[in-house]
């Protein structure tokens, strides 16, 4: 049986074995001899000549006497094996974890800085798991997650990878919050309060948005967006409250106020507390949307409104004032649904510029 040398990019783990095997040769010993010198089967033997059991302290007095080696001397051999052993798995660890940088935005992370501006792939490494709190990239197993909702288009591979980071620093932001314990009820009670927050400026309504939700246990976070990412907001439950973060990069008011109700019927639709959800996820998409549509602006106001065929800006923002809505919103449901064209009316949309 070979000796079990173990080798890095820069470590080798070679075991006192090696050197064992060295002083057989040198002496014309068999290793059953040498066994029963020592007073071990011969299995025992091969074993520890190949570093699969450890060098004990007292084989190696063993060791002092049948090979006439000191036992400090073999001690210290198997102390720097042991070392090794552990620089050679390390390197080998950082460089299977190097294979998965490529999937992760990271330049993206460190323009946030979420994470250290670096070249370097095994300092890129070193980032990623002390943001991501794991010993090895290799244990995101599931990067999503548990639980989590999210809005976003264009899903694929990258984009969980772009998921996982941007839930995590939403994760991390929220940690320095403290949230009372979630109440589903009381959010139930102020969703109007919150709908009546879109005719209102940002530098007015995102103190009081937070602090709704905050009293429901609810962290809102503001996030940069992620490039290439797609993602419009995400919930999901962290400890004994619910992070909900949303992007906020040049964002029109409808889109900014959909994406927040949509994660809230996400909450309210219970598809963040079971990772289990029998609910298939295009289902829940689906519904989440139904809910943010319907809360902002009532199928019912809208189907009568778009009887009188008013589409003028008049008009528009005579029935976002009945409704209670920032007239943007009204455009951008007027777009979508096909009343009016995509460039239409867009001078009624506001645009978020949220630090």
């Amino acid at each position: 049986m070979d000796v079990n040398i173990q080798y890095g990019n820069k470590y080798i783990a070679i075991p006192p074995g090696e050197t064992i095997k060295e002083q057989l040769k040198n002496r014309g010993l068999t290793q059953k001899e040498f066994a029963e010198r020592m007073g071990y089967s011969e299995k025992h033997i091969s074993r520890l000549i190949n570093g699969y059991v450890e060098l004990t302290p007292g084989l190696a007095v063993r060791l002092e006497s049948v090979l006439g080696l000191s036992a400090k001397f073999w001690l210290n051999l198997e102390a720097e094996y042991r070392i090794n052993l552990e620089r050679v798995k390390y390197e080998n660890e950082i460089q299977e974890d190097i294979a998965l940088l490529r999937l992760f935005p990271y330049n993206e992370a460190a323009k946030n800085a979420w994470v250290k501006v670096t070249r370097n792939s095994e300092e890129k490494v070193i980032e990623l798991r002390r943001f991501f709190e794991v010993a090895l990239l290799k244990n995101i197993n599931n990067l999503a997650i548990p639980g989590i909702a999210y809005r976003a288009v264009n899903k694929d591979e990258h984009n969980d990878y772009a998921l996982a980071i941007w839930a995590q620093a939403a994760r991390l932001q929220a940690r320095k919050i403290d949230a009372p314990p979630i109440n589903i009820k009381k959010l139930k009670e102020i969703l109007g309060e919150i709908r009546a927050l879109t005719v209102r400026p940002p530098e007015e309504f995102c103190d009081k948005l937070r602090e709704l939700l905050l009293n429901c246990g609810i962290v809102l976070v503001f996030l940069p967006h992620l490039k290439g990412s797609f993602l419009h907001g995400a919930s999901f439950v962290d400890s004994k409250h619910i992070v909900l973060g949303l992007t906020v990069r040049g964002k029109d008011a409808d889109r900014f106020w959909f994406s927040l109700f949509h994660e809230l019927g996400h909450i309210l639709n219970g598809d963040i507390f079971n990772e289990k959800n029998k609910v298939d996820k295009n289902d829940q998409e689906k519904l989440a949307d139904s809910f943010a549509r319907d809360i902002l602006i009532p199928q019912s106001e809208l189907d009568i409104f778009c009887r009188n065929n008013n589409f003028t800006e008049c008009g528009i923002r005579t029935f976002a004032y009945k409704v209670g809505i920032a007239p943007g919103i009204v455009v951008g449901r007027l777009q979508k649904e096909g009343y009016i064209k995509f460039n239409m009316f867009n001078n009624l949309k506001e645009r978020y510029e949220i630090a």
